[in-house]
This record gives C-alpha cells, sequence and structure tokens, in this order.
C-alpha cells in the first residue's frame, strides 16, 4: 500500500512482465484456441430459440422485484476500526395493469403513475469488528445475537409467520437430509468450545459452555466475521435476506390461501439465485421448499410460478457481450428477442472453464441461466427458478426445462429498463429504495393481496 499521494510508475509493470516467473506461468497456460471459440459460436447460433415461436401473451399484473444494499459505518465507541453494518431489503410492488392503462394516455398524470408503485424496506444493524452490545462477552457473540433477533422481529405481514419462522422451516429440511445423509456438524461458534455445534430451534443453551447459542448459528456468517471491516459478512447477510424474504412471502401466501393469486404475478430478485458462502446449504432446503409450493399453486392455477433473477454483470454477462460481438467490433450476433439457454457442457466449454462432472452451480443454485436479448436489442441475463429434477439437470437444456420460458420473454420485452438497459425497471425502484430507504417497516402485502384478491375474475 502506497503513501499519500505516492502512484506507481510504470517501472514496477515492466518489471512483472520480465519477470522469468511471469513468463514460466505463461507458458504453462491452457490457452483456448480460436476453432475452439468459433465452434462455441456457432453452438449458440444453431440453438437460439425465438420468441415468435413460443406461444404466450403472458403480461404480469403484479411484479414483485426484491433487492438490497449495506453500508459499514464506524462505530464511536472508543475501539480502533469499530464498525457495524446498515443493511437494508426492499420488496418493491409494481401494479403493472395500471402502468399499462396509463401509458394509453397522451399525457400521464405523474401523482397516479407513482400510486403504481408501493414499496416496503426492513432494515437492520449488524455489529462488526470491535462492536459488542450490553450483555455479551465479544463481537461475535454480539453479531450472532443481532441476527437472531432481527429475523424474530420482521414479517411481511401483520399476522403472520416471521422471518425466523421461515428460516427454521428451511432449516428443518436440512436437518432431515442430514439425517439421511449422515453430514458432520460445524465446530461450536462459542469460543473456547471445541466441540461440534448443538443444533436446536430458537435460542438455547450450550451445553458445554452454558452460554447462549441460537438456530441461526447454523448459517455460520459468523466466521466471516475479521479484525477490520467486514464488507463480506454484511453482503451475505444481505443475499441471506434477500433469498429468505422471498420464500417467506410465498409461505405467507400460502398460510393465507391466496396461491391462486400467483399466476398474476412475478417475482425478480437482483442478481443470481444462488446461496453462496457459509449459508449456502440453506440452497437444498429453498429447492424442496419451491418445489412444494409450487406444486400447490399449479394445482389451483394450472400454472407454474414465475420467479427468476437478473445477473447485470460478471462473467456470463461478459461472455453474452462476446457472443454478440462480430470478428470486426460490430455487434447484433444475437437477433432481437431471441433466448440461448445455457447446458453444463456450453458453460464448461465457453464460459467458466472446468473438467469436473460435477455440474455448475449444482450446490448453489435454485435458478437456470439463460441469455436473452429483447425486442429493443438489450442484452439480459435472466436466472430462472426450476421446481424437479428435470428443469435442474443442466446436462441438457431444452425448452421445457425453463419453466414459462415464453412468458419470462414477455416480462423482459415489458419491463427492460432503458436507463440501465441490462435490467429491468421494476429492480431499479428495488435498488433506489434500498439504497435510500423511505418506507421502513411499511407493510405492503396485505393491502396488495386484498387488492389482487378483490380484483379476481375468481372471487
Amino acid at each position: 500500500m502506497g503513501f499519500e499521494n505516492e502512484f506507481a510508475s510504470y517501472e514496477p509493470l515492466r518489471r512483472i512482465l520480465d519477470s522469468p516467473k511471469v513468463k514460466l506461468l505463461q507458458n504453462r497456460l491452457r490457452v483456448r484456441k480460436r476453432d475452439e471459440q468459433e465452434n462455441g459460436q456457432e453452438e449458440f447460433e444453431d440453438s437460439l430459440i425465438n420468441k415468435s415461436d413460443m406461444m404466450s401473451d403472458f403480461i404480469p399484473d403484479y411484479v414483485v422485484a426484491i433487492d438490497g444494499s449495506y453500508q459499514p459505518a464506524k462505530a464511536e465507541n472508543g475501539f480502533p476500526g469499530a464498525e457495524f453494518g446498515y443493511i437494508t431489503i426492499s420488496a418493491v410492488l409494481i401494479i403493472e395493469k395500471s402502468v399499462r392503462e396509463l401509458a394509453k394516455q397522451e399525457f400521464i398524470d405523474p401523482k397516479k403513475f407513482r400510486e403504481t408503485e408501493k414499496a416496503s424496506t426492513i432494515d437492520t444493524v449488524i455489529p462488526g469488528f470491535n462492536v459488542v452490545i450490553e450483555g455479551e462477552k465479544s463481537a461475535k457473540a454480539s453479531m450472532r445475537r443481532a441476527l437472531y433477533e432481527e429475523l424474530q422481529n420482521t414479517r411481511a405481514f401483520e399476522e403472520g409467520e416471521t422471518l425466523l419462522e421461515t428460516y427454521e422451516h428451511l432449516f428443518r429440511i436440512k436437518l432431515e437430509k442430514d439425517r439421511e445423509l449422515g453430514d458432520r456438524k460445524p465446530r461450536s461458534p462459542i469460543d473456547g468450545v471445541d466441540k461440534e455445534m448443538t443444533y436446536d430451534f430458537g435460542q438455547y443453551t450450550c451445553p458445554h459452555s452454558g452460554e447462549p447459542l441460537y438456530s441461526t448459528d447454523a448459517m455460520r456468517l459468523h466466521e466471516l466475521m475479521n479484525p477490520g471491516t467486514n464488507g463480506e459478512m454484511y453482503g451475505q447477510i444481505m443475499q441471506m435476506f434477500e433469498k429468505l424474504w422471498l420464500i417467506h412471502i410465498l409461505r405467507s401466501f400460502e398460510k393465507k390461501d391466496w396461491l391462486t393469486l400467483l399466476d398474476r404475478v412475478a417475482f425478480v430478485l437482483d442478481g443470481p439465485l444462488a446461496c453462496f458462502s457459509t449459508w449456502s446449504w440453506i440452497n437444498k432446503s429453498i429447492i424442496t421448499e419451491l418445489a412444494r409450493i409450487n406444486k400447490l399453486q399449479k394445482k389451483q392455477t394450472g400454472k407454474e410460478l414465475l420467479i427468476f433473477g437478473i445477473e447485470k454483470s460478471g462473467t456470463f454477462y461478459n461472455h453474452f457481450e462476446e457472443v454478440d460481438t462480430k470478428a470486426d467490433g460490430t455487434t447484433d450476433r444475437f437477433p432481437n428477442q431471441s433466448a440461448f439457454l445455457l447446458s453444463d457442457g456450453y458453460i464448461k466449454r465457453n464460459i467458466i472453464f472446468s473438467e469436473s462432472d460435477k455440474p455448475y452451480g449444482q450446490d448453489t443454485y435454485f435458478g437456470r441461466k439463460l441469455f436473452y436479448k429483447t425486442k429493443t436489442g438489450y442484452r439480459i441475463v435472466p436466472v430462472l427458478a426450476f421446481f424437479n429434477d428435470h428443469q435442474q439437470n443442466s446436462e441438457t437444456a431444452g425448452t421445457d426445462q425453463y419453466p414459462r420460458l415464453a412468458d419470462l420473454m414477455n416480462v423482459l420485452d415489458e419491463l427492460v429498463s432503458s436507463r440501465y438497459p441490462n435490467s429491468i425497471s421494476p429492480l431499479v425502484s428495488a435498488h433506489a429504495e434500498a439504497a435510500i430507504p423511505l418506507n421502513l417497516g411499511k407493510r405492503i402485502f396485505d393491502d396488495i393481496a386484498r387488492e389482487i384478491r378483490n380484483k379476481s375474475p375468481q372471487t
């Protein structure tokens, strides 16, 4: 790390490039040959799916977008480096049918347009390095307690289960699978206890130390705490809340017997439908729970759920940009309103090199990626949720493995953002709400579900 106002010259860069070790490594690199790249481009060109060949006139009446934000902040407690993480998760509901009605007017009333968007935001403060709350012995213990209490005190509906109850339902699914597979437990989160973690529900007492344990300790997010700044920990907690919030909303609709309403709703999350890091075990529980809820509501509506994420950047988006570019540098090799479905083989040959027999994302993803180019020529990388083993099997990539693919194309064409062409407008609203929350603690789902229910032709 340089000193203030000190800048590197080109000399260090020259030394790096001239280093014998760097040259030796470059000589050992496995380089993808040009014919391999051309074969990959031909592969996608031969497998494109045109929207005109798909049958769908679906446009959702409602879109629920979920996004999060976090910000480390210094804590004034007299200890150096003390900080906490301020995390917000927003759920924005766009009344899309009202937007379409307003779009027919020559002049749109701004007040009425604002009424088509309703937002609800939860916020939490997570202790970080050198922050100890009253009654606790360490920053790690403080963080564990704060996380547990936040889930315990948060719910989408006034009369419904808490986020903690949603989490513990997923935790039960994990424990059932662990009993079948005989999985080993991680180490105890309590300092000085060199034993396996004791699993239970709610708040309970460690049998070895007498100190409190929490069901949320099983996510092992406390293991990400480091001396100094803890951006990774806050980011993972934020992502956990986003995924948990989705399952929480779906379970709340089920408990209120409102699953029949979901065929008119699309759910979209910022980022991939995946669970990473120490809490990635939740992914398998989410797959199981989504399959269960989808099966129930499909019996009532005849349709599967429409749940997808949007990857706005990263390796997959960069590859999409490359295959859309011709050899002379011009774009538009990829036709508008066409999709390319990604198989495990294609991903490993062309995007993330691997010779492993294990499918890409098997342990972390509850959705499958595809490329789609909208009617306006914007590139989108959606991740579409799957609900059974056939849809999850990435050895193949058929249209029957991407539930409601045609409906997804319609949604992306309708909602793509002209301001952010790699995203859709509901996510832009959700991100703005999470970054500058104006509706903290406001519950929208009771009112909105009631509105959908009252205006439903089935009632």
